[in-house]
């Protein structure tokens, strides 16, 4: 089963990505996992995505594709895969299709995790963070013992300069942007699936899996 997973920051895509990894015994391959793989192993692509990646440089698409490529190919991917963050152009969707026809593969769905922008914003801008020790909490979803305070050392929480409303109203903007002709792109391909994420946890997962069910590779 070849899966492609989308949604905004905070729609619940890691959640949800270790539920369909747990049950259909598939990888879940995001874009960094694989960089840091290839440059583990020392693969050419691997070091010639180092040299951009130290420079703070994008890699190049066609170096991006060779390292999915050499990914995909892995033994663990023989079941399929469920990839997270690639493809994020039309170039590199169209890419994507290429390789895994050269492979005798295609896609089975692309799960799209759909949040309303209002709760998302509620999710990402309720978080907390102790100064002192580093625990996360969240103001409606695991908030603190007492209000405000870390339960491990009692110090004041903070709220970080990127969880604040503007900013992170600016980040789903920007988001939004970039992801909405991939979904038109799949859309048009037949292979867009779009799934409520603003429902309880085991929830969406049941929908995704009754989506899933009838599929088997």
């Amino acid at each position: 089963m070849n899966l492609i997973l989308m949604g905004l920051p905070g729609a619940g895509k890691g959640t949800q990505a270790e539920k369909i990894v747990e049950k259909y015994n598939i990888p879940h391959i995001s874009t960094g996992d694989m960089f840091r793989l290839a440059i583990k192993e020392g693969t050419a692509l691997g070091k010639e995505a180092k040299s951009f990646m130290d420079k703070g440089e994008l890699v190049p698409d066609e170096v991006t594709i060779g390292i999915v490529r050499e990914r995909l190919s892995k033994d663990d991917c023989e079941k399929g895969f469920l990839l997270d963050g690639f493809p994020r152009t039309i170039a590199q969707a169209e890419a994507l299709e290429n390789l895994l026809k050269d492979m005798n593969e295609s896609l089975d769905y692309v799960l799209h995790i759909d949040v309303p922008t209002d709760q998302l914003v509620e999710r990402l801008t309720g978080r907390r963070v102790c100064p002192t020790c580093g625990a996360t909490y969240h103001v409606i979803y695991n908030p603190p013992k007492v209000e405000g305070k870390c339960d491990k050392d009692g110090s004041e929480l903070i709220q970080r300069e990127d969880d604040k409303p503007e900013t992170v109203r600016k980040r789903l903007d920007v988001n939004i942007e970039q992801t909405q002709p991939m979904l038109d792109f799949y859309k048009d391909k037949g292979y867009l699936v779009t799934i409520k994420g603003d429902q309880d946890i085991n929830q969406v997962f049941k929908d995704i899996d009754e989506k899933l069910g009838g599929l088997s590779k």
